[in-house]
C-alpha cells in the first residue's frame, strides 16, 4: 500500500480516508490572534508565513502510527534522515476548502531524536502543512520537506493568525518591486517628505511615506490605497503586512527609482528608504 502511494505521488505525502469514517471534518476556526514571542530554536514568523502561504491545507493532527520506509522507496532520503509513512487522526482543519478525511496518511523524512535514535512519533501532536490533492482519492502532499512540525501553543497561534490574515479582505498583496520615489523638501532646513511607490503581484497600490521635521523623530507609514490618509502607520511587527515588506523589499532603493530626481532629493529619498528598511528589521528565516 505504501509503495503504491510513493509511486503515485513521488516523494512526499498522500492522505487516505479510513473505511467507514465520514469524509470530512468541519473547518477549524482561524481567529485573529496576537502572535506570541518566538522561543529559542522555534520557527521565525517569516518561516511560519512561508509555510502557511505555501500550504492550501493545514491540519492539526495526532500521529496514530509511523512505519519506517526502507529500500528502493528510500534511496533519495537525505543523509541522517529516515523516511516514515505516517497515519494521523485529524483534530482540526486550520486551512483548506472542502474538508479532509478524519484519518490521513503522508510520507515525511525526519532527523533522529535528541538521543540519536529514531524519533518517537506515535501519539505526537503535529501541524501538517500540505498541498491540495485529488479530492476523489482523498490524497494530499506535504508542501515542504519540513511540512510536519511538532505542535506547540505558540506555533499554533502564529499559524492561525497568519491563516486568518491570508483570507481577510484586507490581506496585503505580495511585493514584487520598487517603483518611482519622490522627495519634496520642506521650508525649513532638514524638513521634507518622501513617497515611494511599490509594485505588487496583483497591481494593487502600495506606497511608503516618510516625514522628516526638525526637532522631531522621523516618521514613516505604509498605505494600501492610492490615497495616503493621516491614519496610515507602520505595519505591526509580526503581521502579514510586516512580512510582505520586510521579506519583499530590496535592501537598498534601486537607482532607477530616483533617476529623475535632483541629486539632493535622490539622496534624501535613498536615506529615507534606508530608514524604512532599518525600522522593519530583517526577514529572519531559519529553515534550510
Amino acid at each position: 500500500m505504501i509503495s503504491r502511494f510513493l509511486t503515485a505521488l513521488g516523494l512526499f505525502s498522500a492522505t487516505v480516508a479510513a473505511p467507514g469514517l465520514p469524509q470530512s471534518l468541519p473547518t477549524g476556526a482561524v481567529p485573529q490572534a496576537s502572535v506570541p514571542a518566538a522561543t529559542p530554536g522555534a520557527l521565525s514568523y517569516a518561516d511560519v508565513a512561508d509555510l502557511v502561504l505555501g500550504s492550501p491545507v493545514i491540519l492539526d493532527a495526532t500521529v496514530r502510527s509511523a512505519s519506517r520506509i526502507k529500500g528502493a522507496e528510500a534511496t533519495n532520503v537525505a543523509p541522517g534522515r529516515t523516511r516514515f509513512y505516517i497515519e494521523a487522526d485529524v483534530t482540526a482543519l486550520i486551512r483548506g476548502a472542502g474538508g479532509v478525511p478524519p484519518r490521513i496518511g503522508y510520507v515525511v523524512d525526519l532527523p533522529p531524536g535528541p538521543d540519536g535514535r529514531l524519533p518517537k512519533l506515535k501519539k505526537m501532536r503535529v501541524l501538517a502543512f500540505a498541498r491540495s490533492g485529488a479530492a476523489a482519492s482523498g490524497q494530499l502532499q506535504l508542501s515542504a520537506p519540513d511540512g510536519q512540525q511538532p505542535w506547540s501553543a505558540p506555533l499554533d497561534a502564529t499559524v492561525r493568525a497568519v491563516a486568518a490574515e491570508a483570507v481577510s479582505a484586507e490581506t496585503p498583496p505580495r511585493i514584487t518591486g520598487v517603483g518611482n520615489a519622490f522627495h519634496v523638501p520642506g521650508s525649513l532646513p532638514g524638513e521634507g517628505e518622501t513617497q515611494i511607490f511599490l509594485s505588487t503581484a496583483d497591481n494593487r497600490p502600495v506606497s511608503l511615506s516618510v516625514l522628516t521635521r526638525p526637532g522631531e523623530q522621523r516618521r514613516w507609514a505604509v498605505a494600501l490605497s492610492e490615497v495616503v490618509d493621516e491614519a496610515a502607520a507602520p505595519p505591526r511587527p509580526n503581521s502579514l503586512l510586516w512580512y510582505r515588506l520586510a521579506c519583499g523589499l530590496p535592501q537598498s532603493l534601486p537607482a532607477r527609482s530616483t533617476a529623475e530626481l535632483a541629486p539632493d532629493d535622490a539622496s534624501a529619498a535613498q536615506d529615507d528608504y534606508r530608514f524604512v528598511r532599518s525600522s522593519l528589521g530583517p526577514c529572519r528565516r531559519t529553515r534550510s
